[in-house]
Protein backbone atom coordinates (compact mmCIF):
# COMPACT_ATOMS: atom_id res chain seq x y z
CA UNK A 1 0.00 0.00 0.00
CA UNK A 2 1.20 3.49 -0.85
CA UNK A 3 1.16 5.31 2.48
CA UNK A 4 -0.08 8.51 0.87
CA UNK A 5 -3.02 6.91 -0.94
CA UNK A 6 -5.85 5.89 1.33
CA UNK A 7 -7.99 3.18 -0.23
CA UNK A 8 -11.05 3.33 2.04
CA UNK A 9 -11.60 6.95 3.11
CA UNK A 10 -14.25 8.68 0.99
CA UNK A 11 -15.23 5.45 -0.74
CA UNK A 12 -17.93 2.88 -0.17
CA UNK A 13 -16.01 0.06 1.49
CA UNK A 14 -17.45 -3.32 2.40
CA UNK A 15 -16.58 -4.81 5.76
CA UNK A 16 -14.00 -7.53 6.25
CA UNK A 17 -14.68 -11.13 7.24
CA UNK A 18 -11.80 -11.33 9.71
CA UNK A 19 -9.12 -9.17 11.35
CA UNK A 20 -6.46 -10.87 9.21
CA UNK A 21 -8.22 -9.70 6.04
CA UNK A 22 -8.89 -6.16 7.28
CA UNK A 23 -6.77 -3.33 5.91
CA UNK A 24 -5.63 -0.87 8.57
CA UNK A 25 -4.37 2.31 6.94
CA UNK A 26 -2.18 5.18 8.05
CA UNK A 27 -1.83 8.79 6.98
CA UNK A 28 1.02 11.28 7.43
CA UNK A 29 0.94 13.11 10.77
CA UNK A 30 0.64 16.84 10.06
CA UNK A 31 1.89 17.56 13.62
CA UNK A 32 5.01 15.41 13.32
CA UNK A 33 7.50 16.33 16.02
CA UNK A 34 4.81 17.48 18.48
CA UNK A 35 4.21 15.27 21.51
CA UNK A 36 0.47 14.71 21.88
CA UNK A 37 -2.03 11.98 22.64
CA UNK A 38 -4.83 10.85 20.31
CA UNK A 39 -7.68 8.70 21.60
CA UNK A 40 -10.07 6.33 19.87
CA UNK A 41 -13.05 5.05 21.86
CA UNK A 42 -15.10 2.08 20.68
CA UNK A 43 -17.91 1.60 23.23
CA UNK A 44 -19.69 -1.09 21.19
CA UNK A 45 -16.87 -3.46 20.22
CA UNK A 46 -17.96 -7.06 19.61
CA UNK A 47 -16.22 -10.39 19.06
CA UNK A 48 -17.20 -14.02 19.57
CA UNK A 49 -16.27 -16.40 22.35
CA UNK A 50 -13.95 -18.94 20.68
CA UNK A 51 -15.49 -21.81 22.67
CA UNK A 52 -19.24 -21.13 22.69
CA UNK A 53 -19.59 -18.81 19.68
CA UNK A 54 -21.65 -16.43 21.82
CA UNK A 55 -21.09 -12.68 21.34
CA UNK A 56 -18.81 -10.77 23.68
CA UNK A 57 -18.98 -7.01 24.10
CA UNK A 58 -16.36 -4.49 25.18
CA UNK A 59 -15.69 -0.79 25.56
CA UNK A 60 -12.25 -0.19 24.03
CA UNK A 61 -10.14 2.90 24.70
CA UNK A 62 -7.03 3.29 22.54
CA UNK A 63 -4.56 6.07 23.37
CA UNK A 64 -1.50 6.68 21.24
CA UNK A 65 1.22 9.27 20.76
CA UNK A 66 1.70 9.57 16.98
CA UNK A 67 5.13 9.90 15.42
CA UNK A 68 5.31 9.98 11.59
CA UNK A 69 1.86 8.44 11.02
CA UNK A 70 -1.76 8.62 12.14
CA UNK A 71 -4.20 5.71 12.08
CA UNK A 72 -6.92 6.52 9.56
CA UNK A 73 -10.17 6.30 11.52
CA UNK A 74 -12.46 4.75 8.88
CA UNK A 75 -10.00 1.91 8.37
CA UNK A 76 -9.85 1.48 12.17
CA UNK A 77 -13.66 1.25 12.33
CA UNK A 78 -13.65 -1.41 9.60
CA UNK A 79 -10.79 -3.27 11.31
CA UNK A 80 -12.60 -3.29 14.66
CA UNK A 81 -15.82 -4.37 12.91
CA UNK A 82 -13.97 -7.35 11.43
CA UNK A 83 -13.88 -8.91 14.91
CA UNK A 84 -17.67 -9.21 14.92
CA UNK A 85 -17.56 -12.79 13.58
CA UNK A 86 -14.09 -13.61 14.91
CA UNK A 87 -13.65 -16.01 17.80
CA UNK A 88 -10.96 -15.02 20.30
CA UNK A 89 -10.54 -14.60 24.02
CA UNK A 90 -10.78 -11.10 25.49
CA UNK A 91 -7.05 -10.94 26.17
CA UNK A 92 -6.19 -11.98 22.61
CA UNK A 93 -8.52 -9.42 21.00
CA UNK A 94 -7.32 -6.53 23.13
CA UNK A 95 -3.59 -7.18 22.77
CA UNK A 96 -3.86 -8.07 19.04
CA UNK A 97 -5.58 -4.75 18.30
CA UNK A 98 -2.90 -2.78 20.15
CA UNK A 99 -0.08 -4.66 18.46
CA UNK A 100 -1.61 -4.25 14.98
CA UNK A 101 -1.93 -0.50 15.42
CA UNK A 102 1.69 -0.30 16.59
CA UNK A 103 2.79 -2.36 13.58
CA UNK A 104 0.99 -0.07 11.11
CA UNK A 105 1.36 3.41 12.65
CA UNK A 106 4.69 3.00 14.48
CA UNK A 107 3.64 5.46 17.21
CA UNK A 108 5.91 6.76 19.93
CA UNK A 109 3.64 4.98 22.41
CA UNK A 110 0.28 3.22 22.61
CA UNK A 111 -1.97 1.84 25.33
CA UNK A 112 -5.25 0.02 24.98
CA UNK A 113 -7.86 -0.69 27.62
CA UNK A 114 -10.36 -3.43 26.85
CA UNK A 115 -13.24 -3.14 29.31
CA UNK A 116 -15.22 -6.33 28.66
CA UNK A 117 -18.77 -6.87 29.79
CA UNK A 118 -19.39 -9.94 31.98
CA UNK A 119 -19.11 -13.44 30.63
CA UNK A 120 -20.33 -15.99 33.14
CA UNK A 121 -20.90 -13.16 35.61
CA UNK A 122 -17.28 -11.92 35.55
CA UNK A 123 -16.17 -8.79 33.65
CA UNK A 124 -12.64 -9.05 32.29
CA UNK A 125 -10.60 -5.88 31.77
CA UNK A 126 -7.44 -6.19 29.67
CA UNK A 127 -4.70 -3.55 29.42
CA UNK A 128 -1.62 -3.44 27.18
CA UNK A 129 0.89 -0.77 26.30
CA UNK A 130 3.83 -0.68 23.94
CA UNK A 131 6.29 0.47 26.62
CA UNK A 132 6.78 3.38 29.02
CA UNK A 133 4.95 6.57 28.12
CA UNK A 134 7.16 9.34 26.74
CA UNK A 135 8.17 11.88 29.37
CA UNK A 136 5.86 14.87 29.31
CA UNK A 137 2.94 13.10 27.59
CA UNK A 138 -0.37 13.94 29.26
CA UNK A 139 -2.15 10.67 30.09
CA UNK A 140 -5.80 11.29 30.90
CA UNK A 141 -7.78 8.64 32.72
CA UNK A 142 -9.47 6.30 30.26
CA UNK A 143 -12.82 7.27 31.77
CA UNK A 144 -14.35 3.81 32.15
CA UNK A 145 -15.47 3.07 35.70
CA UNK A 146 -15.01 -0.36 37.28
CA UNK A 147 -17.88 -2.61 36.32
CA UNK A 148 -21.27 -1.50 37.64
CA UNK A 149 -23.48 -2.38 34.71
CA UNK A 150 -20.93 -0.88 32.29
CA UNK A 151 -22.19 2.05 30.33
Amino acid sequence: MDDHQLTQLGRQTPGFASPDEAVLERAPNPQKGVLYLARFTAPEFTALCPVTGQPDFAHLVIDYAPAEWLIESKSLKLYLGSFRNHGAFHEDCTVAIGRRIVEVAEPLWLRIGGYWYPRGGIPIDVFWQSGPAPEGLWLPDQGVAPYRGRG
